[in-house]
C-alpha cells in the first residue's frame, strides 16, 4: 500500500477513534470507518463479501421488530415464546440506575450487564469481594454508551439503556462457559464458531454445521487447533435445530448458545458480527461467507 493510504486511513482511525464524526449520516461514517480497517471503500451498489453485505443490512434492512431482538432483556420473551422458557437464562433484577440495584437482596453469584450496550460486563462469583465502586463505574460508564453512534448497527438506537441483573452460569465440566455461534442464512445454519477461554487468551475456531474443523478464522480472536470441539452430538442437533427456528425469518441472523453441564442457554441473536468490520485470517472466506448472504429487498 502507498504511503498516500496509509496516511489516509491513520486519518480515518483517528477521526473514528476519537467520535469526531458523530454528526455524519450513516452512509459516508460507515465508508470512513470501513476504510480505517480494510483499506478500501463498500461498494454498496454490488457488495460481495460479508462484512460489506452486514454494512448494507444497517442501511437498507430496517425492519422494526429487530429493535427488540438487540434488547437483552425485551428479547428474553420473545424467546421464551418462539422455542420455550427453559432456553432463558433466569433474570434476577432490571433496573434504570445502579443507585436503584439492592446489593442485599441478590445472590452471591450474579452477573450485571446493561440492555443496550456490549461488553459492559461485571462477572461477581462472589458478593463479599465485590468492588461496588468498580463495577458502579463499569456500568455507568456502559449506561452512558450510545452504542448506535460507534458503528451505525441502527436497532440499538431505540433500546432503553437498562441494568439487568442475570444468575451466574458455569459449566462445571470445564470451568468456563463456551459460547456456541451459529451463521444462519435465511434460515439455514451455514457453520458455527465456538469461543474458547474469552477471559484469558481468547480464540475461536469455525466449523462446518456438521462439526468439522475449518481452517480460518478471525484476527481478534484467532483459531487454535489445539481446542478441540467437546459438546455431545445430541446437544449440539438441538442448538442447531432451535437455531434454525430462531433464524427463520431473516436473511442473515447469527444466533448464541451456552452448553452449560449439557443443558442449553440462549445468548443472543447478532445481525452485525464484528459491527461489519470482522477481519478474517482468510480474505477469501470474507467473500465466502459472503457468497451464502442473499440480501433481501430494502426496508427503510
Amino acid at each position: 500500500m502507498s504511503e498516500k493510504k496509509h496516511g489516509l486511513r491513520r486519518v480515518a482511525g483517528y477521526f473514528v477513534n476519537h467520535r469526531l464524526l458523530n454528526w455524519m449520516p450513516d452512509k459516508p461514517y460507515l465508508q470512513i470507518f470501513y476504510y480505517a480497517e480494510f483499506g478500501k471503500f463498500i461498494d454498496f451498489k454490488n457488495p460481495k463479501t460479508f462484512n460489506e453485505k452486514l454494512n448494507w443490512l444497517k442501511l437498507y434492512y430496517r425492519r422494526p421488530d429487530l429493535i427488540k431482538l438487540v434488547d437483552k432483556y425485551e428479547v428474553k420473551k420473545y424467546i421464551a415464546d418462539k422455542i420455550g422458557e427453559q432456553y432463558i437464562i433466569p433474570t434476577i433484577g432490571v433496573w434504570n440506575k445502579f443507585e436503584d440495584i439492592n446489593f442485599d437482596e441478590l445472590p452471591d453469584q450474579f452477573v450485571l450487564k446493561c440492555t443496550h450496550d456490549s461488553g459492559g460486563l461485571v462477572v461477581c462469583k462472589d458478593k463479599s469481594k465485590l468492588n461496588l465502586g468498580e463495577a458502579k463505574a463499569k456500568i455507568e460508564k456502559s449506561l452512558a454508551n450510545n452504542y448506535y453512534l460507534w458503528c451505525r448497527e441502527w436497532p440499538y438506537k431505540n433500546v432503553k439503556p437498562r441494568i439487568i441483573a442475570e444468575k451466574y452460569m458455569e459449566d462445571t465440566r470445564s470451568l468456563d462457559l463456551k459460547d456456541y455461534k451459529f451463521f444462519c442464512f435465511n434460515g439455514k445454519i451455514k457453520c458455527f464458531k465456538v469461543d474458547f477461554d474469552r477471559f484469558t487468551k481468547h480464540c475461536a475456531n469455525y466449523y462446518t454445521e456438521n462439526g468439522e474443523l475449518l481452517e480460518f478464522g478471525e484476527i481478534v480472536c484467532p483459531p487454535n487447533n489445539q481446542k478441540h470441539l467437546e459438546i455431545e452430538e445430541p446437544v449440539l442437533n438441538e442448538m442447531k435445530r432451535i437455531a434454525e427456528k430462531l433464524a427463520s425469518d431473516y436473511p442473515f441472523v447469527r444466533v448464541d448458545f451456552y452448553d452449560v453441564d449439557g443443558k442449553i442457554y440462549f445468548g443472543e441473536m447478532t445481525f452485525y458480527p464484528a459491527a461489519g468490520l470482522g477481519r478474517f485470517t482468510s480474505n477469501e472466506w470474507d467473500k465466502k461467507i459472503g457468497d451464502w448472504l442473499v440480501l433481501p429487498d430494502k426496508i427503510n
